[in-house]
């Protein structure tokens, strides 16, 4: 989750207003007739390829996905290293003795820090979003080694599963079936921030012994209808997950008909690639819930 990133008046305002207001309006002059000269030149503009990123140093849609397929290309490369070092050195969880969780842990820990520094810039140095994809990517590799350990296959399925979840959400948000709302955006910021802090206390409790026997992820192992609450729960986070998408792809559309510099693009791939993990860490815990209650 990184939309809290997106705090730049060009990914907030509306078209017109991120350089702090609307334009002055022109007054209407009666329109002329170019010269032939110039009709020449109004052709050949025509003519043209559109301009990119490198002609208008703008922000584009297609500039943004490749940013974005950059630092998940980074992200992915340091998971499988990841992988390989929480296995002991093997890519395969068969005959594993030993598993390392330093990766998972020095991953976290940037993980945090990277956010919340990024959650109080305005912009984001393009040496910090490739340190926030390393990092991202060492939690990422051992987070899922570990749970692999556990549970043969379930790395997959939660990729598949989050595969699901992100195309689903982008295309009702191409197609404008989906759209974010004030109202809305607040209840699910809150809700996330108050689910953050649930998160870190339990994993601090756990870390320290501090929880009873019988508990599962931080929650007890009650159902309600024979459903496990943690089941319930993380489904509602999946949600609230895929709506921060939502506010991702939000920002990039405003980000592009605001004509943001195009070094925001980088926020753009940020905010996408930390929602998107996010979406995949809570379906991994899902998963799990569900394998560890067969």
């Amino acid at each position: 989750m990184a939309s809290t990133g997106f705090n730049n008046p060009y990914f907030t305002q509306e078209p017109g207003r991120a350089q702090g207001g609307y334009a002055t309006p022109l007054t209407p002059t009666a329109p002329q007739a170019p010269s032939a000269g110039e009709q020449a030149h109004i052709e050949g503009l025509y003519a043209a390829p559109a301009a990119g990123t490198r002609e208008t140093g703008r922000m584009t849609y297609e500039d943004t996905v490749v940013k974005t397929a950059i630092l998940f290309a980074v992200m992915l490369a340091v998971t499988v290293v990841s992988w390989i070092i929480t296995l002991g050195g093997s890519l395969s969880t068969e005959n594993v003795t030993t598993v390392s969780m330093i990766p998972m842990i020095v991953g976290a820990i940037g993980t945090l820090v990277i956010s919340l520094v990024i959650a109080f810039k305005k912009t984001a140095p393009v040496a910090l979003t490739f340190a926030y994809a390393v990092v991202e990517g060492m939690f990422v590799g051992g987070i899922s080694a570990f749970f692999e350990l556990l549970y043969p296959g379930i790395v997959m399925q939660a990729a598949l599963a989050s595969i699901a979840v992100i195309g689903t959400t982008l295309a009702l948000f191409a197609s404008g079936k989906i759209r974010a709302s004030a109202k809305m955006t607040k209840i699910v910021l809150i809700a996330m921030i108050g689910y953050a802090v649930f998160s870190l206390l339990n994993v601090g409790l756990m870390m320290f012994g501090v929880l009873p026997e019988g508990m599962a992820f931080g929650l007890r192992s009650a159902t309600i209808a024979g459903i496990p609450i943690g089941l319930i729960l993380g489904v509602l986070v999946v949600l609230m997950g895929a709506y921060m998408l939502v506010l991702d792809f939000d920002a990039v559309q405003r980000g592009v008909r605001n004509g943001a510099p195009a070094k925001l693009g980088w926020m753009a791939a940020y905010g996408i690639m930390a929602t998107v993990v996010f979406i995949y860490i809570e379906i991994l815990r899902m998963l799990a819930i569900m394998n560890s209650n067969d």
